[in-house]
């Protein structure tokens, strides 16, 4: 008895799992299978009988088709995701009740509140994830992206019948590996709708004389004061976003700074939550690159031997003068010898002030 309450349990938080990725495949799918008798239901589940109705399987089909194609547009699919964001948990909290069947008031409360948790939770992984798929110009990792979760819906369904509770346990696995890399995750997508909204609101410009900053915001000002134990002074300060680099974790909103002091040298200055971040890099034998992407314009930094640490920056496009002159300016700095800094360093600031 206690076997089949805990399967009945799986079977109905596993539909709204499946429904947080796919509401409408699921539910067709499982319409089609129970009205051509392709499963036969136990009588623990006859309450499902009803998604075998022709018109249940005919309107689910159709919005299924829809989503077929809207899922593998890029952007169009985060539109349908964001559309869907209340529709999936409620679904999926239907779907749930429907297996319970009659139950007490009670536990329905209960399991509408787990089912649609469930159901939202797969939901936000599959946003997210096609969001950040979505940053990338080809279109075929939203097509693989598409695909796969469609298989998975499919592949879902099958253990649910056969193995309730196998299925329902990695389900559960899959989602705690999710929230484990939620902060990671939650991160990139902060970042990559920035990207967005800079590069829908303010476009680059290539060709414009470019000034760059001397000044860090407040919240960073206190982070490279710690830093700066030698009270260098701040030659250029301009804010950015992490990319990769040792000790220094991507999607990190802070700031690229260069000191008058120290041209050789930068350091990243940013906060990792509550924890402020930086991290001094070397320039010695680096090489400089600009990176054009499709949202971004990305600073890179790496060994010209090729072997040895390599740093990224990332710029929204609108940055895309001031990223040209930080990488003439670090380029200049380093294709003299350090005993020439102070010279350098006083042709610029003359062609500066003129």
């Amino acid at each position: 008895m206690e076997v089949e309450r805990l399967n009945l349990l799986s079977v109905a938080l596993g539909l709204a799992c499946l429904a947080g990725l796919n509401l409408y495949l699921t539910v067709f799918a499982t319409g089609l299978a129970i009205h051509f008798h392709w499963i036969v239901l136990a009588p623990q589940y006859q309450s499902l009988a009803i998604l075998g109705e022709p018109i249940v399987i005919t309107i689910s089909g159709v919005l299924f088709l829809l989503e077929f194609f809207a899922d593998k547009i890029p952007w169009i699919d985060s539109a349908w995701d964001a559309v869907h964001t209340i529709i999936r948990p409620i679904g999926g909290a239907l779907l749930a009740i429907q297996v319970l069947g009659h139950s007490s008031p009670t536990l329905d409360v209960i399991i509408v509140l787990l089912a649609g948790t469930t159901a939202l939770a797969t939901h936000t992984a599959k946003a997210t994830t096609r969001l950040l798929s979505n940053t990338s110009p080809e279109p075929f990792s939203n097509i693989a992206l598409s695909v796969g979760e469609d298989a998975a819906v499919i592949g879902g369904l099958a253990l649910l019948h056969y193995h309730p509770i196998v299925a329902f346990s990695i389900f559960l696995i899959a989602l705690a590996a999710f929230f484990y890399f939620a902060p990671k995750i939650l991160r990139a997508t902060k970042v990559k709708l920035w990207l967005v909204w800079r590069k829908l609101n303010e476009p680059a410009f290539f060709h414009r004389e470019a000034t760059l900053p001397l000044n860090l915001p407040a919240k960073l000002a206190s982070v490279f004061s710690k830093q700066n134990l030698l009270g260098e002074t701040i030659s250029w300060a301009v804010p950015c976003v992490s990319g990769r680099g040792r000790r220094i974790a991507p999607n990190l909103f802070g700031a690229l700074v260069a000191t008058n002091e120290e041209p050789r040298k930068l350091t990243f200055v940013g906060r990792k939550g509550t924890k402020p971040v930086a991290q001094t890099i070397e320039l010695d034998g680096m090489t400089i690159a600009r990176e054009p992407k499709f949202l971004s314009e990305n600073l890179v930094i790496f060994p010209a031997e090729g072997r040895g640490q390599k740093y990224s920056f990332v710029f929204p496009r609108s940055r895309a003068a001031e990223i040209e002159k930080i990488g003439d300016y670090l380029r200049q700095i380093l294709r003299f010898p350090p005993a020439t800094e102070t010279l350098l360093q006083g042709s610029t600031a003359t062609s500066s002030a003129t």
